[in-house]
């Protein structure tokens, strides 16, 4: 019979990897393979260690390209990994701008670590992956389309759904065949709310065995676009009031390009007033031109009602918009003493260019930092929302004075209604199972589903294994 295993995102919302397998088949094949956020990443590298030989796998099905769910593939190359990864074309493309910007900081990371030691009189530490690791995870990939069912296996037929949470990302419906009986497992991935900018709508599907769902915003619900919209502007009028900056720590893919939507939304309406719009990332340009190349092929009534210029590209549709490739241009935006909006990486503050803007301006009381989307524990960016006064970044610490703010209505998550209304349309699954997200959102979830619609689910922990 088919087991599960969970190797990541049981009750926590971050380094989604789940192996299923299948003895009589028999099959091997990982449900994602993402790194933990938060802390150093040779350390988090260091730490994530595989519970299984990844020269067994016989393929990794990769829901999307954040990091969460694809930040370990090189080190997964590096032990021995040499099958197919199956995503979309859209994943591939992103993938490549993830994975080299992460190795890119890893690098960096590692050589300043291995000073430390030479200093102590202590022997490097080897790289846990090479750029050839890189390399060939891309060459890996096999890139399917939505909706088209494809034989991965001589038992195992993947189909890919839209699920409608960043460009490419996947709904997974996997059908495994023992014995002459079928198994149709459903994964989530990240599923996406309805009716979001630039993003189609999660697909609907009805029939499976074992129903796997993301939990991420189990317990609330966002704001309306409408209403998020209304307090972004207001937040923007109060910080322009104070003669003060507004930053903004934002995921590089999918959030970054919704932000530069909306902020064009309000540039049209006259409500952005005089603000110089930075971007300050050179990884979410690149992929806010990769966002560009598949614009027009979106369903969403709002990409719709763009004209055929601001289709083409989202920069035109926000003229004040500053893209910032360099180190000098980035460190240019210091010079400017108010009405400056930056959005820099990264989404959870764990690092990149976001941090050392902290390091001018969270001390300032006219400033505004404003968090657009998930902190997850042990971030410092989870640290900033959770209202603590003094953080530590450098070596230093730092008062914190700006007015910390928190929109979650610019989620790419679908709130709680969106789950369940996603996970009860599978009238007769056997098995539900909820993971990524932290305890409490997974038990309110849990709760109200078996209360209001007298469904039972699992909440899997770490190294668990599961049989259906």
């Amino acid at each position: 019979m088919p087991t599960l295993t969970f190797l990541g995102a049981a009750r926590e919302v971050t380094g989604s990897c789940h192996l299923l397998e299948s003895t009589e088949t028999p099959v091997r094949f990982l449900l994602d393979c993402g790194m933990h956020q938060g802390g150093d990443a040779t350390d988090r590298i260091k730490r994530e260690d595989f519970q299984f030989d990844p020269a067994s796998l016989d393929g990794v099905i990769l829901s999307h390209a954040h990091l969460d769910h694809s930040g370990l593939l090189p080190k997964l190359a590096n032990q021995g990994f040499e099958a197919p990864i199956y995503c979309t074309e859209a994943t591939r493309d992103l993938l490549e701008i993830l994975l080299w910007d992460a190795h890119g900081l890893y690098t960096k990371d590692l050589e300043r670590d291995n000073l430390k030691r030479a200093r102590r009189d202590e022997p490097p530490e080897p790289p846990a992956y090479t750029e050839k690791d890189v390399e060939k995870v891309i060459t890996l990939c096999q890139t399917q389309r939505y909706r088209q069912p494809v034989k991965i296996s001589p038992s195992s037929t993947l189909t890919f759904h839209d699920a409608g949470h960043i460009l490419g990302s996947a709904i997974v419906e996997l059908e495994i065949v023992e014995a002459g009986n079928a198994r149709r497992l459903v994964f989530s991935g990240d599923l996406g709310k309805r009716n979001s900018v630039l993003m189609n709508d999660p697909a609907e599907l009805y029939e499976a065995d074992l129903v796997m769902m993301e939990s991420t915003y189990g317990n609330r619900d966002h704001k309306s676009e409408e209403n998020t919209l209304e307090e972004f502007a207001q937040i923007l009028s109060n910080t322009w009031d104070r003669n003060g900056n507004v930053f903004i720590p934002s995921f590089a893919v999918g959030r970054t390009q919704e932000l530069i939507f909306y902020l064009g939304q309000l540039h049209h309406q006259g409500l952005l007033d005089n603000w110089q719009v930075f971007l300050d990332s050179p990884m979410a340009i690149q992929v806010t031109r990769v966002y560009d190349r598949w614009l027009k092929i979106l369903d969403s009534d709002d990409v719709k009602q763009l004209s055929d210029v601001h289709r083409s590209t989202l920069e035109e549709f926000l003229p004040t918009l500053n893209l910032c490739v360099t180190s000098a241009e980035s460190m240019e935006i210091n010079k400017i003493t108010s009405g400056a909006l930056v959005i820099a990486g990264s989404g959870m503050c764990t690092g990149g260019r976001i941090r050392h803007h902290f390091k001018h301006r969270i001390w300032r009381s006219e400033n505004t930092l404003v968090f657009v989307g998930f902190q997850a524990q042990g971030t410092l960016g989870r640290i900033l929302v959770d209202g603590h006064r003094k953080i530590r970044m450098f070596g230093d610490e730092f008062v914190v004075k700006a007015t910390i703010e928190t929109l979650g209505g610019f989620s790419a998550h679908a709130g709680q209604q969106g789950l369940i209304d996603w996970f009860t349309r599978f009238r007769d699954a056997e098995h539900r199972i909820l993971v990524h997200g932290e305890e409490k959102a997974m038990s309110a979830l849990s709760e109200k589903l078996r209360l209001e619609h007298g469904i039972t689910c699992t909440m899997p922990a770490l190294g668990e294994r599961y049989t259906f």
